[in-house]
């Protein structure tokens, strides 16, 4: 089944996130955050120049936002104003990015670890627990650029992208929001290596894999119960639509900021899919 474009001319899409009968997700290397309906009607929601990535909701519907470069999270208020809410450099050694926030309100926000673009070795890193208020503590530790993430519907499992491992993590979450009892969920074979993830009804993850221009349904233990091949860079992907069996992605040809700036080729691509996202 060929993917249909819902929104083209894009810098660099990521963070993908459904809510409200709405698509969200940041522009990346346009530094702006946007959503779109699911006819295609774009509404920029705010410019972010420190870069934005990861997006989620406080239990009161205030939206948070990543700022990569600066390590921030930022609150945007009902006066269309960010104000800073969390610093992250205190965990974070280098660019955050993407970010899962629970039905409490705590945030868990990646980070690169290293710099790869300079060509600094690999070194892992701690993901950052920002709880209501804006409390930091490192939580997750030894990750290896941990990326996407989502958690099981009942709450008790974090399952973390960590890219240049090829694999997922998982991890039991505590009454307080900490991490314990690190472990494997699944290994990716075959030079794939996951970037955004999002999570369905059954806790299957959907990953996007930009290696190997994809979109994988993995269940626990590695299995690939289905596939949705992009042709291009998958970067990032969510479930949404009104019955929540859409399968958005992100998709991109270069990942290089002038280049995507320059161009305007990134896309968001949505398919149907058989299970829906969780309630």
């Amino acid at each position: 089944m060929a993917l249909s474009v819902l929104v083209d001319g894009l810098a660099f899409a990521e963070g993908l996130r459904w809510r409200d009968g709405q698509l969200w997700f940041s522009d990346m290397h346009d530094d702006s955050v946007w959503r779109v309906s699911e006819d295609g009607t774009r509404h920029r929601v705010c410019d972010v120049t420190g870069r934005p990535s990861g997006l989620g909701w406080l239990p009161g519907g205030e939206l948070l936002i990543v700022s990569m470069l600066d390590r921030k999270l930022l609150k945007l208020g009902a006066d269309g104003k960010l104000t800073d809410y969390a610093d992250l450099s205190g965990v974070a050694p280098r660019r955050t990015n993407d970010m899962i926030v629970d039905e409490k309100g705590r945030a868990y926000v990646g980070n690169f670890g290293f710099d790869f673009d300079e060509d600094e070795p690999q070194a892992t890193t701690s993901l950052a627990l920002v709880t209501q208020g804006g409390q930091v503590s490192a939580a997750g530790k030894d990750l290896l650029f941990p990326n996407g993430m989502v958690i099981t519907a009942d709450g008790s499992t974090l399952i973390v992208a960590e890219t240049f491992a090829a694999c997922l993590t998982a991890f039991d979450i505590d009454d307080a929001g900490n991490l314990s009892n690190k472990r494997s969920w699944a290994s990716l074979k075959d030079g794939a290596i996951p970037d955004g993830i999002c999570i369905d009804a059954e806790d299957a993850v959907w990953v996007a894999s930009p290696a190997t221009g994809d979109c994988l349904r993995i269940r626990e233990g590695g299995e690939i119960a289905d596939r949705v091949v992009t042709g291009r860079q998958a970067i990032a992907c969510a479930l949404g639509g009104s019955k929540g069996d859409t399968l958005y992605i992100a998709t991109a040809e270069s990942v290089v900021r002038e280049e995507c700036r320059k161009a305007r080729s990134g896309r968001i691509e949505m398919q149907g899919v058989a299970v829906p996202a969780g309630k």
